[in-house]
């Protein structure tokens, strides 16, 4: 009886490897040669069952859609955060149906609507630079009753959101935007937009010191990314230091100069990206006009959904 033959694909034949019969030697038969295997380009890839909505935009030719959350964002409705929480509360309806999730895609706003009011499609991105005054929150509203940034903004301005946050004794440069998707981009450490300030604080302090701060800094477990500072001027031990970062963490400049043994007695944001404080009076307002804003959001990069 012969002995079972073995399962499993054949063996490659190589340098000391099994070789078929006339392997290796020329070929006398009129059998022709065989070709070289030649790998079948991939199809593009598309989906098996795209999601109804993308499908009936494609077959409409509308514009692709997006998620619903993005899209009251963009509106300047609340931030993607603030409107998840008033999905989950059903203050959101579309066509008098309550949405129940905040990935629910649409092409438009038609027939949404907020605690019952219609919500009008998004205009254009607004920008405005605000010289935020020392002594006031960065928030809409404070339990506690201390003033807020809104208290002091004009009346006449349209529905605002803070792009980042400046702590209640910093002042300087507060972009303050209608758009919270444009807010949510400009917020984003990836996005990588610096921050400039200016800090007088009491101490010693060396320019080498502060040129360490370029490597990054780990400070109580959080890790602080590449700071460029200088120190630009000093009587006694009091002395101004100008620093550039680009992720802003919480009270980030302040935890890193209290690190290296200073004392902040005062902090100024000058700038944030290509906008400047300049001589922007404290208090005031200023809108950045719309060309200078459709240039600049061409360098940011693209949020991903």
């Amino acid at each position: 009886m012969e002995p079972p033959k073995k399962s499993g694909p054949p063996r490659r034949a190589g340098p000391g490897g099994p070789r078929r019969p006339g392997e290796g030697r020329a070929a006398t038969g009129s059998r022709p040669a065989r070709p070289p295997f030649r790998k079948a380009k991939a199809a593009p890839a598309t989906p098996a069952n795209p999601h109804p909505a993308r499908a009936a935009a494609v077959a409409s030719g509308k514009n692709e859609p997006q998620r619903i959350a993005k899209l009251l964002a963009r509106a300047g409705v609340a931030s993607r955060r603030e409107i998840e929480r008033m999905i989950e509360d059903g203050r959101i309806t579309l066509d008098g149906e309550a949405v129940t999730t905040p990935a629910t895609l649409l092409t438009s706003l038609n027939g949404i609507a907020v605690d019952g009011n219609p919500v009008a499609q998004p205009a254009p991105t607004r920008l405005f630079l605000f010289h935020k005054p020392s002594g006031y929150l960065t928030a809409e509203r404070d339990p506690r009753g201390r003033p807020t940034i809104y208290d002091r903004l004009p009346a006449d301005l349209p529905r605002l959101m803070p792009i980042g946050r400046l702590d209640m004794t910093t002042e300087g440069l507060l972009l303050m935007t209608t758009d919270g998707e444009f807010k949510r981009q400009m917020e984003l450490p990836a996005t990588g937009v610096p921050r400039t300030y200016r800090a007088r604080a009491f101490g010693e302090i060396s320019q080498a010191q502060l040129e360490d701060l370029f490597d990054g800094i780990e400070i109580d477990g959080i890790r602080y990314g590449q700071i460029e500072a200088n120190l630009e001027r000093r009587t006694g031990r009091n002395q101004w230091i100008e620093m550039t970062l680009t992720e802003g963490k919480n009270r980030e400049v302040r935890r890193v100069l209290e690190h290296l043994g200073l004392q902040v007695s005062r902090l100024i944001r000058t700038s944030y990206g290509p906008f400047h404080l300049g001589e922007l009076a404290s208090g005031a307002v200023e809108e950045v006009r719309q060309h200078d804003l459709i240039l600049f959001r061409k360098t940011l990069k693209p949020l991903k959904s």
